[in-house]
């Protein structure tokens, strides 16, 4: 009998039913689209941001002493100490692993330089004198303790450094790329003409400084990074190693890492902490507790954060994260406005009904009963459709905006007829309650 009184609630009153589930679809799409796109939102952001370039830099902890001016470092890049080669594979160990995207190491050093040109070589006159020679990786496979092939580099971790002619040098071949500005300052003397620029195909001779054997290295590419690089010879990180006598050894490394923007939790002195909160900060990917990771498995190591990128990301996630909070709000609200005013004139429409249920003994408690469940199934169906019809917007919204489409998550489906039995519940929450206290006597005098 129960659910036969329902049913022909549905049948006898259909416009203020299908207002009601009109309403609940419509915020409840709303909602599935913002929350779709914020649960998705924060990884592809941070993807996105990885553009900004590395976010952790690793130097030796015996360095030499730091000196930062406005977040610049100007201490010798000769100067201090260096690190394994051999233990970079570790990153890919720690619990945050996977949120490693790229590391790089670099070694610089100050080489002398010249051009050898089209086979002719002139003397003294082709000298470049001493110029920045930056060894590091490009592509460069490396074999994870679980075995598997990943392949990292500069092109990785600073992804705005850009060929703008040719290709980046092969992993351990005798290649380079020049800097932008150094291979358009620069030139060769040919016989008696001088050629500038420095055409691609041509050779770089390198003088190695230990016993003044010339190196070969062919020209592959021009870079461009907007930078000091541009002024700079960018090899292989063998090749720096061999020239500088540092066997398997680096001076910088350039981590990009996934985070979690921090908030007054993760800024918190990881050693002032209890046990479990630090089992919580250590578990949760702040940018700090993956710098501090990365220390435990680098001996020697000092991790920095670029607190310029790491800040910037964190600041821009949180605004988008508090925007999409917002709306959902915003939606909810209107959908809770929107079914009590229904509810409320639905129960005007039905007084006479609900006197003569109580006149014929129905309880206070029974009514309310009655029209909750009527509620509830409005509910479901307006969540269910509000949901179908938030994953399109969603979709549209996140292929648009974010170049990627939000994937279906059945943990939205699930909070999202969870909110809409709540905001019909709570929207609905006076009118339910006026019903219950009517009293029959009066309504059925016509009063």
């Amino acid at each position: 009998m129960f659910l036969r009184l329902v049913a022909d609630s549905f049948s006898r009153r259909p416009r203020h039913k299908l207002l009601t589930g009109a309403a609940l679809a419509l915020g409840m799409a709303v909602a599935t689209a913002a929350l779709s796109v914020a649960l998705d939102v924060g990884d592809r952001l941070a993807r996105e941001f990885r553009s900004l370039g590395a976010n952790l830099l690793v130097t030796p902890q015996a360095d030499s002493l730091p000196l930062e001016i406005g977040g610049v470092d100007y201490r010798p890049v000769n100067a201090g100490a260096y690190l394994p080669e051999s233990d970079l594979g570790k990153l890919k160990t720690i619990f945050w692993r996977h949120n490693i995207v790229a590391f790089a190491p670099a070694l610089e050093i100050s080489v002398q330089a010249m051009p050898h040109a089209h086979g002719d070589e002139s003397g003294n006159r082709n000298s470049w004198g001493f110029v920045p020679l930056i060894g590091t990786w490009v592509a460069h496979p490396l074999i994870l303790a679980d075995g598997t092939n990943w392949a990292t580099g500069i092109d990785k971790t600073n992804p705005w450094w850009t060929i703008a002619k040719g290709r980046w040098f092969s992993d351990g071949a005798a290649e380079c790329v020049v800097g932008r500005d150094l291979a358009r300052k620069r030139g060769a003397w040919v016989g008696d003409h001088f050629m500038p620029g420095l055409p691609i195909g041509d050779n770089l001779v390198v003088n190695i400084q230990a016993d003044g054997t010339p190196l070969f290295l062919k020209v592959v590419g021009i870079l461009d990074t907007g930078g000091p690089e541009d002024d700079a010879v960018l090899v292989p990180l063998s090749i720096a190693q061999k020239i500088a006598g540092k066997t398997g050894e680096y001076r910088r490394l350039y981590v990009s890492a996934l985070t979690k923007p921090e908030d007054d939790f993760g800024r918190r002195d990881p050693k002032t902490l209890a046990p479990a909160d630090y089992e919580r900060w250590y578990c949760t990917p702040y940018i700090s507790s993956i710098a501090l990771q990365i220390k435990e498995v680098l001996p020697g190591a000092d991790v920095r954060v670029v607190r310029r990128v790491a800040d910037g990301e964190g600041a821009i996630l949180t605004r988008v994260h508090t925007l999409l909070w917002l709306v959902t709000f915003a939606a909810l609200l209107a959908a809770a406005l929107a079914v009590g005013a229904s509810s409320a004139a639905s129960v005007i429409e039905r007084r006479m009904e609900i006197g003569l249920m109580k006149a014929l003994g129905a309880g206070s408690g029974t009514i309310g009963f009655l029209l909750a469940a009527e509620q509830l199934v409005l509910a479901f169906v307006g969540g269910a459709v509000g949901y179908s019809l938030g994953i399109f917007l969603a979709r549209l919204v996140g292929q648009k905006i974010f170049g990627a489409a939000p994937e279906f998550s059945s943990l939205v489906l699930g909070v999202i007829i969870g909110l809409a039995a709540v905001v019909t519940l709570l929207g609905s929450a006076i009118p339910l309650r006026r019903a219950s206290r009517l009293e029959p006597a009066p309504i059925l005098r016509g009063e």
